[in-house]
């Protein structure tokens, strides 16, 4: 029996932003229940919702405070519940974000390892005396700038943060702390969900030496801080495979259940994160590529080409197009372009994971600097490295707060919001929401979509072009990745194919007008 994950489409849901049902202006979880039915018929089959934990929220919920149980701002426990079983109801899975790097700062594991050297859960974090010169004891670079380590004065030690001082790192190498943890996996597996999304997976184990990173050659001013050096020691450890073995182990007990790693590394490093098959892995590990590639047809391919040939015996691939950390799509190729973007995720061999707003077209909201929340824009201001513009609310409708809300949202709505909400465009036959459930309802009806092989077609210029292929399903699909008209010679195999769905509402696949794209059977 083929595994659910394979053929899913997944929806990633940043709960502060996409539905508020108790007028505070922050996205809770009875919104996100309210908003099912509306998931339903876009044709999702799986949500990823970002952090719900308790949080002081000095990172929006990834310093956790306590792992088996809900913030209030978001709801309680029962609300969880609730969530989940209506998201069942309708048959769509219901994934975590799990954050096991680091904890907040006021988590009761870290307080008590911060009052005394000797207290049982000091190791539960990584400590260090300062240099003889009292400097901290390497050159790691926080990810959101300035030195990874923080002094404790209470104790007369360094405590290691990868990200902020209100986050520190735990010892992995600890075993109370891999059994605690493995412990959370068990308690919101128990509790019915389908799966993890597991943060920063690739830094959860350093060197045990903590020596000092390599100096960055390249970096310039105007460059991200913990750029200046690479993370060769801080980050990709070998241990780290055993960890998320672990995982892998606990997932496969509560059977159908699917681990998916976040892992910023080239592709041979992304790849081992699949394991081996005497050492599982996770099932996907998050392969990011499309966010940060130069968008034209012939690099696309190559990378195409090179991450299937990359992927080790068995192991399943999938794509990502945006996230709550990075530009949305329509910012960086264009609102035309992005329709074919769409097209591309949803037709490419895998699993495909979708970020919520980008089936209107939303792009990079305008966060004037007295509004900021995030912590990064906030450290290191200026460069493009704040996330609140790809974390606006959802618009829903033209009413109020785009259906968001009854109150002012925490962030401002995208500028374009009373023409660019689900409501408007449910009504649209050519809306990039209508685009969207089109191809989720050929994914559903075409196995080849869905489970098939992917094989590149030859296409010049502007064009990228592929077969997908399962068994007597065979379907070709034909990009037009530029903003000229491109002619396209049609494989003998599909001249008797039809049009199922094109970007732009063409009828011509040997002449793609600019921003086109076709899906031929």
């Amino acid at each position: 029996m083929t595994e659910w994950w394979k053929s899913a489409v997944i929806y990633q849901v940043y709960p502060r932003s996409f539905q508020d049902s108790d007028g505070d202006g922050i996205g809770d979880l009875k919104g996100i229940e309210n908003r099912l039915d509306d998931l339903k018929a876009l044709g999702i089959d799986a949500i990823w919702i970002s952090p719900i934990f308790p949080s002081p929220m000095a990172d929006f919920g990834y310093d956790v405070a306590d792992y088996c149980d809900v913030d209030p701002r978001f709801g309680t426990l029962a609300d969880f519940d609730a969530l989940l079983a209506a998201a069942h109801a309708r048959g769509i899975k219901l994934l975590l974000d799990l954050v096991p790097n680091h904890t907040s700062d006021q988590h009761p594991w870290f307080r008590e390892s911060r009052s005394a050297r000797d207290d049982p859960r000091r190791d539960w974090y990584i400590w260090r005396d300062a240099k003889p010169d009292g400097s901290p004891p390497n050159n790691w670079i926080s990810d959101f700038g300035g030195s990874a380590w923080e002094w404790d004065e209470t104790t007369g030690q360094y405590y290691y943060h990868a990200f902020l001082k209100e986050q520190p790192d735990l010892n992995w190498r600890n075993p109370a702390v891999r059994s605690a943890m493995m412990d959370v996996l068990r308690f919101w597996f128990a509790r019915g969900i389908d799966g993890f999304r597991i943060d920063v997976l690739w830094h959860m184990v350093k060197h045990a030496d903590l020596p000092d990173n390599p100096a960055n050659d390249e970096w310039a001013p105007g460059q991200p801080d913990y750029t200046r050096v690479h993370q060769l020691h801080s980050t990709d450890q070998p241990e780290v495979h055993d960890i998320a073995g672990e995982m892998r182990i606990i997932a496969d007990e509560y059977c159908a259940r699917v681990l998916i790693g976040e892992i910023y590394l080239p592709v041979p490093k992304l790849v081992g994160y699949y394991g081996t098959a005497e050492r599982p892995g996770v099932h996907l590990p998050f392969n990011f590529q499309l966010i940060g590639a130069q968008w034209n047809a012939r690099g696309l391919a190559k990378m195409i080409a090179d991450y299937e040939g990359a992927l080790p015996d068995g192991g399943w691939p999938n794509w990502v197009l945006g996230n709550h950390d990075r530009p949305r799509i329509a910012t960086r190729v264009g609102p035309e372009q992005a329709r074919v973007a769409m097209m591309l995720l949803l037709t490419l061999r895998g699993t495909p994971t979708l970020y919520y707003g980008d089936e209107i077209g939303m792009e990079d909201g305008v966060i004037p600097a007295h509004l900021v929340q995030d912590p990064r824009e906030l450290r290191d201001p200026g460069i493009g490295l704040g996330r609140d513009p790809v974390r606006t609310p959802m618009a829903w409708d033209a009413s109020a707060h785009a259906g968001f809300s009854a109150a002012d949202p925490w962030l401002p709505l995208h500028p374009d919001w009373l023409a660019r909400n689900v409501e408007a465009q449910r009504g649209d036959p050519a809306s990039m929401w209508r685009l969207t459930q089109k191809l989720l309802f050929l994914r559903h009806a075409h196995p080849a979509l869905a489970l098939g092989d992917y094989h590149p077609v030859d296409a010049g210029g502007d064009l990228l072009a592929f077969e997908r292929r399962h068994e007597h399903d065979r379907l070709l699909v034909v990009l037009n990745l530029g903003d000229t008209p491109q002619g396209f010679a049609i494989p003998e195999w599909a001249e008797d194919f039809t049009v199922l769905a094109s970007a732009r509402g063409g009828h011509d696949p040997a002449l793609l007008s600019p921003n086109e794209g076709y899906i031929l059977g």
